[in-house]
């Protein structure tokens, strides 16, 4: 079986974010960069679990420079076959999703795996973008997998309760927390990256349909305020006056 698990970079965590270019570009000094979670820890395991029940290979691919190099090599640590990296800046999801898709194209994956979202923007656009330019069913927010010969069973959390979902190959989806566990590569694996193929690819042609107009932080959080548990009438006045419903 023939798999594709795409990876992007993200800032970590806990990373201070600040803009340049008038709020129009983000600031990576001193950021420190890994693996997007979603695409480590759910998408691209599950897609070794796959391989490892039924054989085949799992191919990365990354659009982005050469930087991205490190956290390709992670994957590729983890236990990926081969890598592919297309040699252009991630403008946004339409042109990110147009250059995975020139690629795919040409292979006949029998899935696509990919994280629910990048927790940088949060867009979870990719790959809804990308199945429809493949003209191959997505289901997003995958839970749990099961798949017997080309059939695989999916079940994702909707408002309320549970769906459980049958699809053939081929297919794309974006792995959600509880499709697979964590994986940390080992030294072997590190050492065995070093030696796996990287691809390096030119960037076909996209029209940019999205510019940035500007980057802002989200509001800064008010204190807590702690009420007499006595004091009702304090507490329904603040609820009354200050609280926000999100």
């Amino acid at each position: 079986m023939k798999l594709l698990v795409c990876v992007t970079k993200t800032p970590e965590t806990t990373a201070k974010i600040a803009f340049t270019e008038g709020n129009r570009g983000f600031n990576e000094q001193g950021v420190q960069f890994i693996m997007n979670p979603y695409d480590e820890w759910y998408a691209l395991v599950r897609a070794l679990e796959l391989k490892e029940q039924v054989g085949g290979t799992v191919t990365l691919i990354n659009v982005g420079p050469e930087s991205n190099r490190t956290v390709i090599q992670k994957g590729l640590a983890i236990g990926a076959d081969n890598a592919v990296r297309i040699n252009a800046e991630p403008q946004n999801a339409f042109y990110v999703a147009h250059q995975i898709a020139a690629y795919a194209k040409e292979e006949a994956f029998d899935m696509i795996f990919l994280g629910k979202e990048s927790i940088d923007y949060n867009g979870a656009e990719v790959g809804g973008i990308l199945a429809e330019l493949l003209d191959m069913p997505f289901i997003s927010f995958a839970t749990e997998m099961a798949v017997e010969g080309n059939t695989a069973t999916l079940s994702r959390d909707i408002e309320g309760g549970t769906e459980v979902l049958e699809v053939d190959t081929p297919f794309a989806l974006s792995a959600a927390k509880g499709l697979a566990e964590q994986r940390i590569p080992n030294m072997r694996g590190i050492m065995m990256a070093k030696k796996k193929p990287l691809e390096i690819r030119e960037p076909v042609e996209v029209g940019n349909l999205v510019e940035v107009s500007q980057y802002e932080h989200p509001p800064v959080k008010s204190g807590v305020k702690l009420i007499d548990p006595e004091d009702m009438e304090k507490l329904v006045d603040l609820l009354h006056n200050e609280a926000k419903v999100i």
